[in-house]
């Protein structure tokens, strides 16, 4: 088989064209993935209203929920999702959802608190590098130390932040 023949031969494979079936692989992936997320953002809002009508209160609906501990009364509240790029690389961002565990009876408004905390976090993230956030070691010690702002906000309120999910990309 001659050099000529093998270039027109249409079994043998071309570097070029793998490469356009894998973009091609991937744009679709990723054209279904946006599309189930508009989904659930269209009609995730409509379900909910659904149940709420029902005289049933949603999750979504209610952003603190109590929880009893022994003889007082404590509190979960999902903050705000933070969305932003690190100190390095920039071009690296990193989308984090977190929650705070509270006394209830302490703090009568956690939600101006929470939007502290969600500043607090914000400023935080921005100043860290990608080598603090990987493993298991840089995910503890970045939740510590936001644990850490989040109480000295409160003045001792907030017990816990729980990291709910932390993307980076």
């Amino acid at each position: 088989m001659s050099a000529t023949e093998s270039a027109t031969d249409p079994t043998t494979p071309r570097k070029g064209s793998s490469l356009k079936s894998m973009i091609v692989e991937v744009l679709l992936i990723t054209l279904i993935a946006v599309g189930a997320g508009a989904a659930f953002a269209w009609f995730g809002p409509l379900h909910a209203a659904a149940q709420s009508e029902g005289g049933k209160t949603s999750a979504a609906s209610a952003p603190a929920s109590s929880v009893t501990c022994g003889p007082e009364t404590t509190a979960l509240l999902d903050l705000p999702p933070v969305v932003t790029n690190i100190g390095s690389p920039s071009d690296v961002w990193v989308r984090m959802e977190a929650s705070v565990i509270f006394e209830a009876k302490a703090m009568p408004h956690p939600e101006t608190i929470a939007a502290e905390i969600a500043t607090d976090e914000l400023a935080y993230l921005r100043t860290v590098t990608l080598a603090q956030l990987q493993g298991p070691i840089g995910l503890a010690n970045i939740r510590q130390d936001l644990t850490d702002r989040a109480m000295i906000r409160s003045g001792g309120k907030i017990t816990e932040l729980v990291l709910r999910t932390l993307v980076v990309q």
